[in-house]
């Protein structure tokens, strides 16, 4: 086979005119400095001869605080009604919209989407774009969330932030020739295709040097999606093969959903924080090696000795040696041996190494004051959180991008559902068993028109969850308690005070509402248990107020009742015992047909 007789499929050729876009910018090497650089391998092509490259990298710290401003939050996805034409399916769409956010909560601690929403965190904090892109699985109905590099996904339109206004996407993947084959005829290509599965070494566009070097025999394949009259339609194919021809998907949404560190105007991808710091680690890192090339040359002190008066100089270089002087005297030997005192560096050169350093720090917003370095016994958790929520104060873009992109993220996984539930959803719903109180799990089958009828829209509650934050909740919590706040006399005192709590107050806000809710279901309890205990003393009072007649006919009634109870379960016991006779023989005879 003449791989040069082969044609290329359109969709490579699309691909080919993402990847020379994003060579001519320098997208790929752009990508594999910045990680270096955050990685701490600075010093990468430099000519330092034999001298060991030393260097202080302010570019983790910073970007690891970022990071951590953001996830120092806890992000709940929570899923309401916009249908107000039915009155009727306002009950039931609370209850539905329940299920979705247990639903939701499921799949977020499955698919540890904490740790993946770090990742990307990282990446557009990085390389500018952190990108999630969203399979489903049928069997299970449960989204499948996978982190994309961003030198892995190509715009038709990359001057466009939007990724639902897109004209078309594609996703590029790398793996074994042998996989493919087998994830090509799971997709139902004929065998006799699967030989234009060829493999490459075509590593150049990987996201990282570690990448490129592969150990077997690897292809790329390309994904694309498009969308034709509202909804998405979805391909994928290698160079010379398709995998899979042009498949309405459903959906009215891309699966792919992007998190921009900075907005930049005229690109879809947006701007990092390490790109423009890499100029001042330079010079950093620059000044660090002249420093210490200048202790190393000039700092100690140097010996001067006339060898032509000593019998063993040798000895000059070891610890507690014996210096033989040839004909000298012990008062002449300063005049063999002497010492050339070091030089003194200039003050300048580290107070501009630190200069550059805190100013680079100060103007990223990563300062000491921004990181909270307050002593924490001399201040207060709300003096403390005060400090920091004042110097985070420009990190409020980088917040609301990520709620935004965790509200695109569940927008998928609520279409997917919409989508994919032809039989309905199997959903977990918590409820109350009214005997004994407890909780109890069960399954509801949530139908595919109840869920397009909800209109269901998006909205991510916000926790903070860091250190301070905690002690500032636990300090609210211990003061209501000591108010009586938490006592069924002042529990409508304490809804209000949570009502009117911002949604990302300091204040635990939820817990005050599920405690509420606590309350209220005990004092109903209780209100159930009076009203019983009031029932049977008023008919035990009755009863004993009746003539004897009367008391006669109530025990007699009392002892059938209970003869048609008993005589119930009995019967209920025997056919119970009969059913597992049957069961019994009917195995038998299943294991005697077998033997013959």
């Amino acid at each position: 086979m003449d791989i040069q007789e082969i044609r290329e499929t359109p969709i490579w050729g699309l691909f080919e005119k993402g990847r020379n876009y994003h060579r001519m910018i320098g997208t790929y090497v752009d990508t594999d400095r910045n990680y270096r650089f955050y990685n701490g391998n600075q010093w990468e092509g430099a000519k330092l001869g034999g001298v060991e490259p030393v260097q202080k990298n302010f570019i983790k710290p910073i970007v690891k605080y970022k990071i951590s401003v953001i996830h120092d939050n806890l992000y709940a996805i929570n899923y309401s009604s916009q249908n107000y034409e039915s009155r009727d399916f306002r009950k039931a769409a609370e209850r539905y919209c329940d299920l979705l956010n247990g639903y939701a909560a499921k799949v977020w601690e499955r698919d540890k989407m904490d740790f993946k929403g770090r990742r990307i965190t990282k990446d557009a904090a990085v390389n500018d774009e952190g990108i999630i892109y969203i399979d489903f699985d049928q069997e299970k109905m449960l989204p499948v969330n996978e982190i994309v590099k961003k030198v892995d996904v190509y715009y038709g339109n990359e001057n466009d932030d939007d990724i639902q206004l897109q004209p078309y996407i594609l996703i590029r993947k790398r793996m074994p020739v042998v996989n493919a084959i087998e994830f090509a005829l799971a997709k139902g290509m004929s065998e006799d295709k699967v030989v234009y599965i060829i493999g490459d070494n075509d590593t150049f566009e990987e996201s990282g040097e570690a990448a490129q070097l592969e150990l077997d025999n690897m292809v790329t394949v390309v994904y694309k999606m498009y969308k034709h009259k509202g909804t998405v339609h979805f391909s994928i194919a290698t160079r010379y093969c398709d995998i899979v021809e042009d498949v309405d998907t459903g959906l009215s949404l891309y699966p792919i959903a992007h998190f921009n560190w900075e907005e930049k105007e005229g690109s879809a991808r947006g701007e990092g924080e390490v790109r423009y710091l890499i100029p001042n680690q330079i010079e950093v890192n620059r000044t660090e090696m002249r420093r210490v090339l200048t202790v190393k040359n000039q700092a100690y002190p140097i010996k001067v000795v006339d060898v032509s008066k000593v019998s063993n100089p040798q000895a000059l270089d070891t610890v507690g040696g014996t210096l033989r002087a040839k004909g000298q005297t012990v008062d002449d030997v300063h005049k063999i041996v002497g010492f050339v005192n070091p030089a003194q560096m200039s003050p300048d050169v580290v107070k501009l190494q630190e200069d550059l350093i805190n100013v680079t720090r100060d103007l990223a917003g990563a300062g000491d004051t921004a990181t909270g370095q307050v002593d924490p016994e001399s201040a207060s958790g709300r003096a403390i959180l005060a400090v920091q929520q004042a110097s985070q104060a420009p990190m409020t873009e980088q917040k609301e991008s990520y709620k935004n992109f965790i509200e695109d993220v569940a927008r998928i996984w609520l279409e997917y559902l919409i989508v994919y539930s032809e039989n309905g959803v199997q959903m977990e719903e918590e409820t109350t068993d009214p005997n004994t109180g407890e909780k109890v799990v069960e399954l509801v089958n949530v139908p595919q028109s109840a869920l397009e009828k909800l209109q269901a829209s998006v909205k991510i509650d916000v926790t903070p969850k860091g250190v301070y934050d905690k002690f500032a909740q636990e300090q609210t919590i211990e003061n209501l308690l000591l108010q009586g706040f938490f006592s069924a006399q002042r529990v409508g005192e304490l809804a209000t005070y949570a009502e009117v709590l911002d949604d990302d107050s300091v204040a635990p806000k939820m817990k005050i509402q599920e405690a509420i809710e606590h309350i209220r279901e005990e004092q109903r309890r209780i209100a159930m248990i009076q009203a019983q205990a009031q029932m049977m003393q008023q008919r035990a009072q009755q009863f004993l107020m009746g003539d004897p007649d009367e008391q006669a006919s109530q025990i007699a009634d009392a002892r059938a009742q209970m003869d048609a109870e008993a005589a119930l379960e009995a019967e209920e016991a025997e056919y119970a015992e009969q059913e597992a006779e049957l069961d019994e023989d009917t195995a038998e005879a299943e294991a005697q047909t077998d033997e013959e």
